[in-house]
């Protein structure tokens, strides 16, 4: 997949943050905590990739997917293409995509929704 669709998904979702809670459909702290969340899942897979080359105790896959789940998708994109972790496993990034598009709807029906 190459990097511009990435680029385009993240900056939806960050305009949809921003419109959101820009029109009181989110709550305004809402974008601080998916912010705190991202840092979180960041860290994480830099840990996990350190566990992994040193053979130390890893991070459940799960883990991983419900980070992304929960709204730390982009770090989650960016560790794998800069820290190169995970980025090579098929089936853990066919899970990542569907965590992805299951965050980005349920996004999107919660500031769509609340409009009608």
């Amino acid at each position: 997949m190459t990097v511009l669709i990435p680029l385009i998904l993240v900056s939806g979702w960050a305009a949809l943050l921003a419109w959101g809670a820009w029109t009181e459909q989110l709550p305004l702290w809402l974008p601080g905590a998916l912010l705190a969340i991202n840092l979180l899942t960041f860290a994480i897979y830099a840990a996990d990739k350190r566990a992994a080359q040193r053979g130390g105790w890893r991070t459940r896959e799960k883990n991983l997917h419900l980070l992304s789940l929960a709204g730390g998708w982009p770090a989650a994109w960016f560790a794998q293409q800069t820290l190169r972790h995970k980025s090579r496993k098929a089936a853990f990034r066919a899970v990542y995509w569907v965590m992805v598009t299951l965050h980005c709807c349920a996004l999107a029906a919660w500031v769509l929704g609340r409009l009608g």
